[in-house]
């Protein structure tokens, strides 16, 4: 393979190393760091990706690599308080678990495949993300607000919710409806599409809502995830594409239950 075939291939799994880089940081800047890294370590040596077949898994195989090595640090002196207590009850959780699940659930990886890109058996990555779901299900409760304008998927949304044991504020289908809502009813974690049913942004409403009420996180859900993932501007670091599973769902609201992601984002 050319450098240059090489470059294009890395470059459409790219999106998708960031989406997974900033879950597992709860940061775009931790997340993207790691992901630069490991484009870098590419690029000194290729015999990193020897041995696979697969170059998505070549490349996440790489980046865990560099994630062990560099024994997982993602505190820095910019994060806010909630940050901070959110990474020391993670550094709680059983190693290697919540990888496993992201892996699994975020990017929809086989046991197999978690196994090659971790280094480990194949029972092992099961009982890993098992592990993980159970402990992280376990950790916390909060208010969630739904800003979706398909009634159906905001039905969903609401019953995975509620069902994890937090309490559903309720459901905006436009820009002004989640500003309304969120006034009466301050959540703890939000979960937003991005297009809305009256033309609006659910990025804008997002971005007004952290704007005037601080610290919450957001988790987005959209059917173009790429679009939110080119490391150009603030993005976010929970991210789900559509159509999603509900073993998604439940793994990113645990996942930003943990963490803080308010980096202010344009649509």
């Amino acid at each position: 393979m050319t450098v240059a075939d090489l470059a294009q291939n890395i470059g459409r799994e790219l999106p998708y190393l960031r989406r997974y880089a900033r879950a597992l940081t709860g940061s775009q800047r931790a997340g993207d760091n790691y992901a630069a890294a490991t484009l870098e370590a590419i690029l000194t040596d290729r015999s990193v990706l020897d041995g696979e077949d697969d170059l998505r898994i070549a490349l996440f195989k790489t980046f865990h690599v560099i994630w062990q090595s560099s024994g997982q640090p993602v505190e820095d002196a910019d994060m806010t308080t909630r940050e901070r207590k959110a990474q020391s009850h993670l550094r709680g959780l059983t190693p290697n678990s919540r990888e496993a699940l992201l892996l699994r659930t975020i990017e929809e990886l086989r046991s197999d495949q978690i196994a090659r890109v971790m280094q480990i058996e194949t029972a092992e990555a099961d009982e890993l993300v098992q592990i993980a779901l159970n402990e992280m299900g376990q950790a916390l409760r909060g208010k969630v607000m739904v800003i979706e304008d398909e009634m159906i998927i905001a039905m969903d949304l609401k019953g995975i919710v509620q069902a994890m044991g937090h309490d559903v504020t309720g459901v905006a289908r436009t820009h002004t409806a989640a500003i309304e809502l969120a006034g009466k009813h301050r959540p703890d974690l939000i979960l937003a599409d991005i297009q809305l049913a009256d033309g609006s942004s659910g990025v804008d409403a997002v971005n007004e809502l952290l704007a005037s009420m601080g610290d919450i996180p957001v988790i987005f859900i959209t059917a173009f995830p790429e679009r939110l993932l080119t490391g150009d501007r603030p993005e976010p670091a929970f991210l789900i594409s559509k159509p999603y599973s509900e073993e998604q769902v439940r793994s990113a609201v645990s996942q930003a239950m943990f963490f803080a992601s308010t980096e202010g984002l344009t649509a």
